[in-house]
């Protein structure tokens, strides 16, 4: 595996300068351009002939063949032969032509549409080549490529990481997983999805830089895999596909033995056999229901349309009828069912949970440019300041007439949550950090689990403010004091049991992410203005500081999901969650969008432990909704998973 090799081992003497331009061109012709291969393309003359005669579309083509037949038989037989045969054939034949380009032309638009997203401009990626940073075209890296990103850029390749600075990612769009992944140089794990030191094509950069050596491109990439192996799926005959053959061989046997029956009594009551012949196609051509497919072909047509209105767009007709015969739909949660915005829902403050409702769900909660921090307890302010100041989140957008909702804003999920959360409650937080400047941090990583930073004062009481947020185990550890109401004082084992039952209640019972603050004002006698702070040697401490509050936060729900799954179910519809996150995370989400309805009682399956209780709720019945973990879900028998899917909600 290239990632368990050193990075002499796999660059060998192209690290110091990258590639050169002929060996990068060199090895583009052997690798190919860094592009996923597009789906074959369809044949339009096939595709329009598919639609033309496949189906119930071949039936009326008998039927028009058997009526013009028909009706040459008359005329040779007889020059005033009616024209009722002929009208006939050219109606059924006029029928099958329109509705078979109109249902053509659905999927020819559809086609369109979707060839317009591949066409979208790729983006520029910045190389080292021969010695020299380039920006080139994301199609035109090869491995060995060196490339430097930044946090707002699109992974270009599979990557391999030499150096990082704070580096996190968004895997969202490979994972689910909404919460942004620690990347550094060190090699974590034999499996290249689990390892620290891999960025995968596909997936975005949300805080942080990296420099990283490019080991996979195009269709070798983990992402151009899984898509080779979505595209080898096949797909079968739709429910109404299945319909219409079936009811094709229906009316073809009845018609046919009808037919026949009236051909033979024709010939045994003497007439000739073209009088006879014509009655056999008659009757054939009268058990053809002419109108079906122009009816169908419209209805759905019409479903299509609405559907399209509402952002969906229909890539068959059939579709639209497979959609209805849905059973189960199983849905990721990140970005589906929750908005993949982290959002704050909840702060700890002098002993007491607030419940903060800050949520696209709710459209008035005031308006953040109208309130000021001096309208704030000393409490609030000192948290306030911590939370907007330990964060490398900002926006991107400085219009101040956009709703600050939904303004963009750029680093790790959860410190835009934390930024929206402070411009909503207290205003202009760039402004506010403009009082504060940053002039030392230690970023956040998987072992310390706490970011740091310190920041200038400008109040004659202090030059320098120490601000610290993190995991809340980690930040209450280096607290000696907290602040409340009146005032600061030592912490005691009552306030550690406090905390302990909060952050249980909001991590545990509500399965939201907790983080921690505190902060801690330099003595300006050791530290004075001219102090020069430094993080390699550490000359500052890091422990003795003041305990702030916490604030807990969810990717909320979207506004329309619950009444959507009520929908669903009230069709019948059985809503299966599937999800990463904690079983607890999970299980509060489903029971916001109602998968999981209010007064069920919910069985757990997530370790071997659990064996007992999964029989004791298969056997009893004594649950609604059943919480399965991806390791047991694989352990389960396909009878009891079937039981298990038939009869409860549930969230994997």
């Amino acid at each position: 595996m290239k990632h368990q090799l050193t990075i002499i081992e796999f660059t060998l003497n192209d690290y110091p300068k990258g590639h050169s331009d002929e060996k990068a061109n060199r090895l583009l012709k052997e690798y190919g351009m860094n592009m996923l291969t597009p789906p074959k393309k369809r044949s339009e003359i096939l595709a329009a002939l598919k639609c033309l005669f496949a189906g119930f579309n071949f039936l009326l083509w008998l039927g028009s063949i058997a009526s013009i037949t028909s009706y040459i038989i008359e005329r040779q037989q007889n020059v005033d032969a009616k024209l009722d045969n002929l009208y006939m054939g050219i109606v059924l034949a006029a029928v099958v032509v329109i509705t078979g380009l109109f249902a053509y032309y659905q999927e020819y638009k559809s086609s369109k549409i979707m060839e317009s997203f591949a066409k979208l401009a790729p983006p520029n990626t910045t190389v080292l080549r021969g010695g020299q940073i380039k920006k080139i075209d994301a199609t035109l890296i090869v491995p060995g490529d060196i490339v430097h990103i930044n946090a707002g850029d699109r992974i270009p390749a599979d990557i391999r990481i030499i150096t990082s600075f704070g580096f996190k990612v968004d895997c969202s769009s490979l994972t689910g997983e909404s919460e942004p992944q620690v990347r550094t140089p060190e090699f974590t794990h034999v499996n290249p999805l689990e390892t620290s030191n891999l960025v995968l094509f596909g997936t975005g950069a949300v805080e942080g830089k990296c420099k990283g050596i490019v080991i996979l491109t195009g269709d070798k990439t983990v992402m151009g895999r899984i898509a080779f192996l979505t595209s080898r799926v096949e797909s079968g005959k739709t429910p109404i596909a299945r319909e219409i053959d079936h009811f094709i061989r229906i009316i073809g046997i009845v018609a046919t033995t009808i037919g026949i029956s009236f051909f033979i009594i024709g010939l045994i009551y003497g007439y000739t056999f073209v009088e006879a012949l014509v009655f056999l196609i008659g009757i054939i051509v009268a058990n053809v229901p002419e109108g079906i497919m122009a009816t169908m072909t419209v209805c759905l047509t019409l479903t299509a349309v609405k559907m399209k209105r509402k952002n969906c767009l229909v890539k068959k007709l059939e579709g639209v009828e497979t959609l209805g015969s849905t059973s189960t739909i199983c849905s990721d949660k990140t970005g589906t069912l929750t908005q993949n915005r982290m959002t704050v829902t909840h702060i700890w403050l002098n002993g007491n949970i607030s419940d903060v409702n800050f949520c696209e769900a709710i459209p008035d909660h005031g308006n953040p440019k109208e309130l000021n921090l001096k309208h704030f307890d000393e409490t609030f302010g000192a948290f306030f300041r911590c939370a907007a100041l330990c964060s490398n989140a900002i926006f991107k957008d400085e219009d101040r007439d956009v709703k600050f909702s939904k303004r963009e804003a750029t680093g790790d999920a959860t410190e835009v949550a934390i930024l929206k959360y402070c411009e909503y409650a207290c205003g202009d937080v760039t402004a506010y950090r403009k009082l504060y400047p940053k002039i030392c941090e230690i970023p956040f990583n998987s072992t310390n689990k706490f970011q740091v930073s310190i920041h200038k004062k400008e109040s004659s009481e202090g030059h320098f403010i120490l601000v610290m947020k993190g995991a809340p185990e980690k930040i209450i550890a280096r607290c000696v004091t907290q602040i409340q109401d009146s005032g600061e004082r030592k912490l005691n084992q009552e306030d550690l049991g406090i905390f302990q039952n909060a952050y249980e209640y909001l991590g545990g019972e509500l399965g939201e992410r907790v983080m921690g603050f505190c902060d801690l004002e330099f003595d300006p006698i050791k530290y004075p203005k001219n102090f020069k702070f430094s993080t390699d040697p550490l000359n500052f401490p890091l422990d003795g500081l003041r305990f702030l509050g916490l604030i807990s936060m969810i990717d909320p729900p979207r506004p329309a999901v619950p009444h959507a799954v009520g929908l669903c179910q009230s069709a019948g519809i059985k809503i299966v969650m599937v999800t990463g996150d904690h079983p607890l995370t999970a299980e509060a989400i489903a029971r916001q969008v109602n998968i999981i309805k209010e007064g069920s009682v919910t069985s757990r399956i997530i370790n071997d432990n659990d064996k007992l209780e999964r029989e004791k709720v298969i056997d009893k019945n004594k649950c609604q909704a059943m919480i399965i973990h991806g390791e047991q879900l694989k352990k389960l028998s396909n009878k009891d998973l079937n039981y298990i899917v038939k009869h409860y909600s549930c969230v994997r």
